[in-house]
């Protein structure tokens, strides 16, 4: 990843991560061979380190994390998921301009 501030959210970490976290959190669903994940990655990238301070980014392999994957009825990629208070506050699937996702945090705060 290229970002040191998105982290990598599995099966194992994401409700600690993700549901348990006490401000809100990003969440890009993605996979190694999707070309529009690839495409998102530096928006994804640019988010997380423009709000450290007040947001919580990561990925979301779909291909080494089923589970988490199948509970939240992902069935397309590249999916961006913002959870606040452990819950779905916004959802995009398919590629999403950085615009989108600033407004969509912006209405969180």
């Amino acid at each position: 990843m290229a970002s040191a501030n998105v982290m990598e959210f599995t099966d194992s970490n994401f409700e600690a991560e993700v549901i348990g976290s006490d401000k809100p959190v990003l969440v890009d669903f993605w996979a190694e061979w999707c070309m529009p994940c690839k495409i998102l990655a530096p928006t994804i990238d640019d988010v997380a380190d423009a709000n450290t301070d007040s947001l919580k980014v990561g990925k979301v392999d779909t291909d080494a994390n089923r589970e988490i994957s199948v509970k939240y009825g992902i069935s397309a990629i590249p999916t961006v998921i913002i959870f606040k208070g452990g819950e779905i506050a916004k959802k995009f699937v398919g590629l999403t301009k950085k615009e989108d996702i600033e407004a969509a945090l912006a209405e969180l705060s």
